[in-house]
């Protein structure tokens, strides 16, 4: 009873300075001792620390490397393009902005993870509704929202569908072609709710503009990005770890940014944010003492069993529920493991409550908690009613659509 209390403490002190920053600390200053002191009182085993370590070492090698891709990308002009794009194809109207935004915020979530979208194309969006005249809420909403909801493509697209991915037991492709009938229910629902619920903002009057000349195309960042997601793909057949597709492509990226001198080492560095990647290994520990210590044997008893459609419905829902109580990382770090014996569609309707659910609430998934940051970074005030009422209308539509929509991806495809 003691090692359970001192575990689930642990993890509480862990999420609530995630989400509070005291003293504007690193998210890992407070996990990373966390982690040590459930090693050292014996909550957790150090073999079992060994396991845990080993199991998310790939993923977070895969995690760095796609930051560092990102970021390169960035520098090389593929967000400045994609905002200049948006707002020559808006031509003033709002309404087409938002479409605009949805269509990049998906593609750049789907293929460069949630990262990219909230800390690259966040600020880009701000710029352009300021450039366009118009009000920004609608458009960083949705950067908000499809960071989350967006990522449920590609195994590649977010933390947990890495964490997910092995025990799925799918290939890179197999897995694309069961979520991208649920990834697009969900971004339906997402626009359909996103045009009723800011019609006001859509409709207002927007301010005169001047023309602006498209900037050059980023075509190595772009051909890099491409043959980067195919070499997933060809990974994955073949057995290899897709890290080393990611490591291959920020690879190429640094060393044409290094040899042109438009980056440093140091700053290749700082872009693969080294504390993140410590938090996350030691929120894995954490976690790992909790499920142990009895979280495991709790949720085993609410976890429904098998693969048809109510079940499928009442995984998605269990994990939504869970992720934004204890945030979606851990979410699917507890629930993995015990959706996985009822074979692959489990494991995937976990993700789409993960992925979705955290729009629900700010303290759903770190990605919202740092789009949330990056909002008042720019002057723009994010409600809490606000926020919590978009997330009421959009969550459990999208949640219900994408479930039905994997059930029937299951059925049509098979695993």
């Amino acid at each position: 009873m003691l090692l359970e209390t001192l575990s689930v403490a642990a993890l509480a002190v862990v999420l609530v300075c995630a989400v509070v920053r005291p003293f504007r600390w690193p998210e890992a200053a407070f996990a990373v001792p966390a982690a040590a002191l459930l090693v050292v009182t014996g909550a957790i085993p150090l073999d079992v620390v060994r396991d845990e370590a080993a199991r998310l070492g790939p993923v977070i090698g895969f995690l760095a490397a796609v930051l560092v891709l990102a970021r390169l990308c960035d520098d090389e002009g593929l967000f400045h393009a994609c905002g200049t794009w948006m707002a020559r194809w808006a031509h003033r109207r709002p309404r087409r902005l938002l479409g605009a935004v949805f269509a990049l915020a998906s593609t750049i979530t789907a293929a460069l993870s949630l990262d990219a979208t909230v800390v690259l194309l966040t600020p880009v969006v701000f710029a352009t509704a300021a450039r366009m005249g118009t009000r920004p809420a609608p458009h960083v909403y949705a950067t908000a929202h499809l960071s989350n909801t967006a990522s449920l493509l590609l195994p590649v697209s977010n933390l947990t569908n890495l964490l997910a991915f092995t025990a799925t037991g799918l290939t890179f492709t197999r897995f694309a072609l069961l979520m991208t009938l649920p990834w697009l229910a969900a971004i339906a629902v997402e626009y359909a709710v996103f045009r009723r619920f800011f019609a006001a903002d859509l409709a207002a009057p927007v301010a005169p503009a001047g023309t602006e000349e498209p900037p050059e195309l980023p075509l190595f960042a772009l051909v890099t990005v491409a043959l980067t997601l195919a070499g997933f793909a060809v990974a994955s057949a073949a057995g290899i770890d897709p890290a080393w597709a990611a490591a291959a492509g920020a690879a190429v990226m640094a060393v044409r940014a290094l040899l042109r001198r438009h980056t440093t080492p140091a700053a290749i560095v700082r872009s693969a944010a080294l504390p993140f990647l410590a938090f996350v290994l030691a929120l894995g520990v954490v976690v790992r003492a909790v499920v142990d210590n009895g979280l495991g044997r709790a949720l085993g008893g609410l976890l429904p069993d098998g693969t048809s459609l109510p079940a499928l419905l009442g995984t998605a829902a269990l994990a939504a529920v869970l992720a934004n109580l204890i945030n979606n990382l851990p979410a699917v770090l507890a629930l993995v493991p015990l959706a996985a014996p009822s074979g692959p569609g489990a494991v995937l309707a976990v993700l789409l409550g993960v992925n979705i659910g955290p729009n629900l609430t700010y303290a759903g998934s770190l990605a919202t908690l740092l789009w949330r940051r990056i909002a008042h970074q720019h002057a723009h005030e994010v409600g809490l009613r606000q926020f919590t009422l978009l997330g009421l209308l959009t969550v459990p539509a999208a949640l219900l659509a994408s479930t039905v929509a994997l059930w029937l991806s299951l059925r049509a495809v098979g695993t």
